[in-house]
């Protein structure tokens, strides 16, 4: 099936500025090696590796939640890239290789920067090889694809996520209006995470929850919310039985994007 990625910043803003509910909205999907160029540890277990080169220019992101996918060479050092086709989309080798999809967490297209944060976690592909890699070197993305775009024409919003869904609620808040109602909870595994950096909004509430065990407060907590009067959007992203609960509750009570980024025993999920 073709997907129309004919003007894809026109579309996602006249989306935000007067849509309803949520609007698939393709990009020209583009494959660009570009180079680590500043490291920072967030927190002791979220780190920002900042991605930068000409190969950026032309990029396109224009949703909080936007990832590129990292295409990881083959264990001998072999790189088999994904290749752009003439539908803007990609022709990729078979078997595929190894890769995991990252949200954007800020991009500056002036500067030619792009900053992808990492939940640090031992067996991770991606984890890993962010944990170890270098200024200067190379790394391949692919993406985005395109936006799940939703509104910005809500009364008020709930964003509801663990760790690796933070960079995007962190990347929503930072170029959200100054007037924007929002109530952000979210639940991390540790108490030293909640140094997260998150943008100060008059209008929003940070709630943060440190997980206990195998149980989640996240869908609990945000049920017991009292919401204010007018139109409410939930965005829920994170550990996808943890989100669960929120998919039927939503239903009765409010508009939503509800993704599962990972699962528990689950590489490389897809949802």
């Amino acid at each position: 099936m073709s997907v129309d990625r004919h003007d894809p910043a026109g579309r996602v803003a006249a989306h935000h500025r007067a849509g309803s509910g949520t609007a698939r909205i393709g990009y020209p999907i583009g494959v660009r090696r570009v180079r680590i160029i500043a490291r920072q540890q967030l927190t002791p277990r979220m780190l920002r590796l900042t991605l930068g080169g000409p190969a950026l220019a032309g990029f396109h992101t224009y949703q909080a939640d936007d990832h590129v996918m990292i295409v990881f060479p083959d264990p001998d050092g072999t790189r088999r890239d994904p290749v752009p086709n003439a539908q803007q989309m990609l022709d990729w080798p078979k078997p595929l290789p190894t890769g995991r999809k990252y949200t954007i967490r800020r991009y500056d297209a002036a500067a030619g920067e792009l900053d992808l944060d990492f939940v640090l976690h031992d067996g991770g592909v991606a984890s890993t090889w962010a944990a170890s890699a270098s200024v200067g070197d190379e790394v391949t993305i692919a993406g985005p694809p395109g936006a799940k775009a939703f509104p910005h024409n809500y009364d008020h919003y709930v964003f509801a996520v663990d760790g690796t869904a933070l960079p995007a609620a962190g990347r929503w808040l930072a170029e959200a209006p100054a007037d924007v109602s929002a109530h952000v909870v979210v639940e991390v595994d540790d108490a030293a995470e909640q140094g997260y950096p998150l943008a100060r909004r008059d209008g929003v509430t940070v709630t943060w929850l440190v997980r206990e065990g195998n149980r989640s407060a996240l869908a609990e907590t945000v049920r017991s919310l009292r919401l204010p009067g007018g139109r409410t959007f939930l965005f829920a992203a994170g550990e996808a039985t943890d989100i669960k609960p929120l998919r039927a509750w939503s239903q009765d009570h409010v508009d939503s994007l509800i993704t599962g980024y990972w699962k528990r025993g689950i590489a490389g999920l897809d949802d």
